[in-house]
């Protein structure tokens, strides 16, 4: 699995008719900053309203799942979102000039083509994921759905569905790392059976199905004026079937091709929860309406376990700027150099790191006995934090000094001791004008607030 957080390198766009609503759509993938995470955006509507893709926004689960935000509805977003979470990308921008994502041939393979043809471009932030620490479960007795998230080190999903259908019978699916999605799921249609079909369409839904972007599954014998009706309703001159099997006789692409694509809709009705997940997801006949009730259990249960405003630290996952790296672009050195890593960085934020231990040298001096951190070293760590934000805004850092203007509201809260691990954040309060940046910073052990302060900072060309 990535590491660290993804978007795409240039925009790219593809046409095509929604499945439900039948109307034809423009949809553009654009490039994201980091933290940006998955949105939609109506640009057919006044204001260009934003939908981010959030399972507390879904607002029906019809044969779909549909997200409302801002006066705004998106329908039909799980192939999508598949997609996105298959390739591991963190945060895009997703235009629409229309309702609803187009269907292209009822999977995800044609989205994952035209955002590979994109590229990926990682950028300075580790992901955040939602590592599941215990089980958590899902019921739906009336529907005999049943979930379960259990602990694991990467993705591994796997989905028993079972129709007591003939033709399909009971089938199962599975994946063990996310990196399998576009080589086993990706090109797995959507489908529904025959005797759904004519409800589906009285419903108002499917209008824009045909049997190119759907996998129809005859399970009874059809009567020929049955068959000129569905030919009528896909616009067709005629369709056919065999004794029982798939409408028009199209080949599946694999023998449990329904259970496969089962698999995506829930890869994609979970990327709902908002952060990549390291977790085991088991499913016996999962559907939208299930799967976004688990995005919603699996949710509470992330807020649960920490405050999203708090920078995350995992010292298993690579820093985005090492001890090296941070010597570059820094003047500091021993004993004043005080981060050892950075594990953010974007264009207003910033996050680092510093392990404090007994071997530290101002220790010796500084309440023998009693070892406590001095305060303005903890800021004077701050700054280098920020300052690694601020020189991040020129192209050459290394020829730049960072210099400190003034501290306001500098307050201490804990006592820092050897042992602790400081979580350091800044983050500009208003654009860097003229050279002149002002940030708050705040440090933390655990979730526990240590210190904090408001900085400013000038940044000056070295002569030469």
């Amino acid at each position: 699995m990535k590491v660290k957080q993804h978007t795409i390198k240039k925009q790219v766009e593809l046409s095509g008719v929604g499945l439900h609503t039948g109307v034809i759509s423009n949809m553009t993938f654009l490039p994201a900053p980091p933290n940006h995470g998955i949105k939609f955006q109506r640009i057919d509507l006044e204001g260009n309203p934003t939908v981010d893709a959030d399972c507390d926004l879904v607002v029906d689960v019809s044969r779909g799942t549909t997200l409302e935000q801002n006066g705004a509805r998106v329908y039909t977003v799980e192939h999508v979102l598949a997609a996105l979470v298959g390739m591991e990308i963190d945060n895009v921008l997703i235009q629409l000039d229309g309702p609803e994502p187009p269907i292209m041939d009822g999977s995800s393979i044609q989205f994952i083509d035209v955002l590979e043809d994109a590229g990926l471009e990682e950028q300075n932030a580790l992901r955040r994921f939602f590592e599941v620490q215990e089980s958590i479960q899902y019921k739906d007795p009336s529907r005999e759905v049943e979930m379960v998230a259990l602990p694991t080190d990467n993705y591994r999903v796997t989905v028993m569905v079972d129709y007591n259908s003939p033709v399909l019978g009971s089938q199962h699916a599975s994946i063990t790392d996310i990196d399998q999605f576009k080589s086993e799921i990706a090109s797995c249609r959507t489908f529904c059976f025959l005797h759904e079909l004519e409800m589906l369409y009285n419903s108002n839904l499917i209008k824009g199905g045909d049997l190119n972007n759907a996998i129809v599954v005859v399970d009874r014998v059809v009567e020929e004026k049955e068959l000129a009706n569905l030919a009528k309703m896909f616009n067709k001159q005629r369709v056919e079937v065999k004794k029982e099997g798939i409408l028009n006789n199209v080949d599946l692409r694999y023998r449990n091709e329904p259970a496969r694509h089962k698999l995506l809709d829930v890869v994609g009705d979970l990327a709902l929860v908002g952060r990549p997940l390291k977790a085991q997801i088991l499913a016996a006949r999962p559907g939208h309406a299930a799967n976004v009730a688990f995005a919603k259990k699996l949710k509470r249960a992330m807020e649960k376990a920490g405050a999203s405003h708090i920078p995350h630290y995992d010292p298993k996952l690579p820093p985005v700027m090492d001890i090296n790296q941070i010597s570059n672009i820094l003047p500091h050195r021993y004993p004043f150099q005080l981060i050892d890593k950075i594990i953010y960085l974007d264009d207003t934020v910033v996050a680092g790191v510093k392990n404090v231990t007994m071997n530290e040298p101002f220790f010796m001096g500084h309440f023998p006995g009693n070892p406590v951190m001095p305060g303005v070293l903890q800021v004077e760590a701050m700054a280098q934090t920020g300052g690694i934000l601020v020189l991040s805004t020129v192209d050459d850092p290394e020829n730049y000094w960072t210099y400190f203007l003034g501290i306001e509201s500098c307050k201490f809260r804990k006592m820092v001791l050897p042992g602790d691990t400081l979580i350091f954040k800044c983050e500009l309060l208003a654009p860097i004008r003229r050279g002149i940046a002002k940030m708050r910073g705040e440090a933390y052990v655990g979730n526990t607030l240590v210190c904090e302060a408001v900085m400013t900072a000038s940044i000056t060309r070295k002569e030469s």
